[in-house]
């Protein structure tokens, strides 16, 4: 939205300056994109006058001319027709720069006679498009600013143009007044009385106008217009040709103008027909579908199903809101004029304008909005600019439809500005920021003006109070607490194990994924799932028909995808639910981690390996412990099918609590999902974690021994098939209170065990609470670890 200075002078009585204005719109949520500012471009220039003028001696076209600056008298050669002795001309001077040609002067010569500068067309200063002589001013002291003789002779010419974006819930803003409006809100003047006309109608108008029935509730609302006959159509004046030049309008004529400075002045899109050209009555319909109409652009556009179009008696002469048609636009000769203002859907507009490719001014503001109630004022008053332009006599206003009734009201409470905003406004003060916007209050109520469809509640009041009054006076200040203490904790238990999960989980080296909840039946049956109860009504492709069962399929795929790429090697979890049915609650949360590929890049310290499931228990172990689960679990055996049969473990509390799975993942799997191995992985199940007892905010306390622990090793001769947590649990179990832990650390089999038998070597751990342990007291505890081995395991101590 462009405008200039003068132009906003007509609506706002202000001194304030351009940056005040800037800087003010800037602030009130119209954003200034550029500011053309003439007097920035012409400010060096001078008047100077021309002396002597005499032929080029090697040039027809030229002339050398001895000009009288302000820095003595200048030789400066010239081609303009003009340039003779005792004009007074605007001087460019060396140094300086030349908007209309993009250059900056030098002293130069020109057929070999030094040139000091140049004097000056109108194009070259960019000040209009005349460039068949230089500038010559009826008035000017030598020396003068020619910006200063501009501005006080042809303001117009140094007029600045303001240009602020829109946003498109501030179609009020697409006019000169509304913009106004906020500025005098803001205390940068005083709002002038809008322009009043009232034109009566002298005749009937020849020309009738209806509006369909299917084109009513969702189309064109009112349709008004009147005939104005005997105008006298031509150039518009050259303060509205200036108008519209200075915001990048071309100027067409007085009645093309006049529609075209109502729709930027007041945000009024309007549109004109050439009365003699329209056969019969307008009619506001719906296209049936393949008419055509060459626009004003003279473009040819064809109208789909259902676009709102204008017709008269013979066919298609206008698309509704959007453009006029080329037959029935106005031209010099056009002598009756039929003047039509009318309220569009806004939906219709943007249907019809994106189908025909159409960017027009009224397109741009019928579509965000414009102000239905001034819809009858505006035929007035543009009728009234017509006359004084055009002349002419102006017919009785027909109409068809009625003007929408958009009034609403909604109370003012003045004390949500304060929690809403953080800002303490008094109610005067925001009672007097409403009505200077144009709001009506009739005690807390306030009434919204017509031109303000943004505005759709009780928050938006207070959004326009903090608006003008500036969120730039916004102070922080410290966060108060309603109560003394620390306060709740906010985070449930499920939450809290969650989040410390996954940030050891990424301590650990791995890389977080987010999977999709959804995976392919294929993969989901691999892992236990893929059942109807589990399967998508509506699903977003294929490959996501069913909820994922575990979390270990997407990562497995997202491994693939990785191999496919050339990573062989990463370490890969997640964080999410999984989901055993379609009904609520039938799903847990789970932690899954996935290793594939070799440990560490191979170098000069050592050689690489492959990943293994003591990896997985590590990593699993680790995390646990991190969430708060007992030290002391069971390993075993009965993991899933999708699990090595051989090469996993179970991390129980118990033969029926699991809190986690780790191993390496079956090869059929592996397979299946396009994974190159080896391929370990771990599944932890949170929930299953008992929460503890007691609550504390702190640690206990730390029980630290003061009393030498023992160990003693033993290796056990047992069957192939006993498994190595039998015996370490039976080892454990020989005296609670003295054996702290048992540990595993050599297997052997064959050699002179004989067939069918193996080694099994373990540490254990003794230690004392109340005394020093004597020799007697720890062969007795050793003859006990024997004892219960060998009943749990029929194994025999190794000699």
């Amino acid at each position: 939205m462009k405008f200039t200075l003068s132009w906003l002078k007509d609506h706002l009585d202000t001194d304030a300056t351009v940056d005040e204005i800037v800087d003010a719109l800037t602030d009130l949520g119209l954003e200034v994109e550029e500011v053309s500012n003439p007097a920035d471009r012409l400010a060096a220039f001078t008047l100077a006058k021309v002396t002597h003028a005499e032929q080029h001696p090697d040039a027809d076209r030229l002339r050398v001319c001895t000009v009288a600056t302000d820095e003595g008298e200048k030789q400066i050669v010239c081609g303009a027709p003009n340039a003779r002795a005792g004009i007074t001309v605007v001087l460019c001077k060396p140094g300086d720069y030349v908007p209309g040609i993009d250059l900056t002067l030098s002293v130069g010569k020109i057929r070999g006679v030094e040139s000091h500068g140049m004097m000056a067309s109108e194009r070259e200063l960019e000040l209009s498009d005349e460039h068949n002589g230089i500038v010559e001013l009826p008035s000017g002291e030598v020396g003068d600013k020619f910006i200063d003789w501009l501005a006080e002779n042809d303001p117009s010419k140094v007029d600045p143009v303001i240009e602020i974006a829109i946003t498109p819930n501030r179609p009020d803003a697409l006019g000169v007044r509304g913009i106004a409006l906020d500025l005098a809100a803001r205390g940068l003047g005083t709002m002038k009385a809008a322009a009043k006309a009232d034109v009566s109608g002298t005749f009937a108008s020849p020309i009738a106008v209806t509006i369909d029935e299917d084109a009513r509730a969702d189309g064109c609302e009112v349709f008004a217009g009147r005939l104005i006959k005997g105008v006298n159509n031509g150039p518009s004046p050259e303060w509205l040709q200036d108008r519209l030049k200075a915001i990048g309008l071309r100027p067409i004529s007085k009645l093309v103008d006049v529609t075209n400075f109502f729709t930027f002045d007041r945000n009024r899109p309007l549109h004109v027909f050439d009365a003699d050209k329209v056969k019969g009555n307008l009619r506001v319909h719906r296209a049936k579908g393949g008419e055509t109409l060459v626009g004003l652009d003279e473009k040819e556009y064809t109208f789909a199903p259902g676009m709102v179009v204008i017709s008269d008696d013979e066919g298609v002469e206008s698309i509704g809101g959007i453009m006029g048609g080329l037959a029935t636009g106005c031209t010099e000769e056009t002598t009756n004029v039929f003047l039509e203002a009318a309220v569009w859907d806004h939906i219709q507009i943007a249907y019809t304008g994106r189908g025909l490719k159409i960017n027009s001014d009224a397109r741009y503001r019928n579509e965000r909005g414009i102000d239905p109630a001034f819809n009858m004022e505006a035929v007035d008053l543009a009728t009234q600019m017509i006359i004084d332009l055009c002349g002419g006599e102006a017919s009785e206003v027909v109409v068809a439809g009625e003007v929408p009734d958009v009034s609403r009201a909604f109370k003012l409470d003045t004390d949500r500005v304060q929690s809403l905003v953080g800002m303490e406004i008094p109610a005067e003060e925001q009672v007097k920021t409403l009505t200077a916007l144009g709001f009506v209050m009739n005690g807390d109520m306030a009434q919204v003006p017509s031109w303000r469809p943004d505005v759709r509640g009780e928050a938006d009041l207070v959004e326009e109070v903090a608006r003008v009054a500036s969120l730039t006076k916004l102070q922080g200040k410290p966060l108060t607490r309603a109560t003394a203490g620390v306060p709740k904790q906010i985070l449930s238990p499920m939450q809290k194990r969650e989040q410390i999960a996954r940030r050891t989980t990424a301590a650990l080296g791995y890389n977080e994924c987010v999977t999709y909840s959804f995976i392919d039946k294929a993969a989901a049956t691999l892992f236990g799932g893929g059942s109807d109860v589990t399967m998508l009504e509506n699903p977003i492709s294929s490959e996501m028909s069913h909820m994922r069962p575990d979390l270990l399929p997407g990562l497995l795929q997202a491994a693939a995808r990785n191999q496919a790429r050339g990573f062989m090697d990463m370490a890969l979890f997640e964080c999410g639910a999984a989901f055993q049915g379609g009904e609520p609650g039938e799903q847990h949360l789970q932690v899954a981690g996935l290793l594939v590929g070799k440990t560490v890049q191979k170098d000069v310290h050592g050689e690489s390996r492959g990943v293994d499931l003591f990896d997985a228990k590590a990593d699993a172990e680790a995390v646990l412990a991190a969430i708060g689960a007992p030290a002391k679990v069971q390993i075993q055996r009965g993991g899933a099918d999708w699990w090595h049969p051989g090469r996993h473990g179970r991390i129980c509390l118990g033969p029926k609590k699991t809190l986690g799975v780790f191993g390496e993942v079956h090869p059929r799997v592996l397979e299946a999902l396009g994974v190159k191995g080896p391929a370990v992985a771990f599944t932890l199940f949170p929930e299953e974690i008992p929460l503890p007892r007691k609550k504390s905010a702190s640690r206990g306390a730390l029980a630290l021994r003061d009393l030498q622990a023992v160990e003693r090793d033993f290796a056990f001769v047992v069957d192939a098939d006993v498994e190595a947590l039998t015996l370490v649990n039976a080892a454990a179990g020989a005296d609670k209170a003295l054996v702290e832990n048992v540990r595993v650390f050599d297997e052997f089999i064959g050699g002179s065990l004989g067939e069918g038998k193996k080694s099994i070597a373990v540490t254990v751990r003794l230690q004392p609470t109340d005394k020093t342990l004597k020799e007697a007291d720890i062969e007795a505890v050793a003859a006990k670890i024997v004892e219960k081995v060998a009943k749990a395991t029929d194994g025999t101590l190794r000699g």
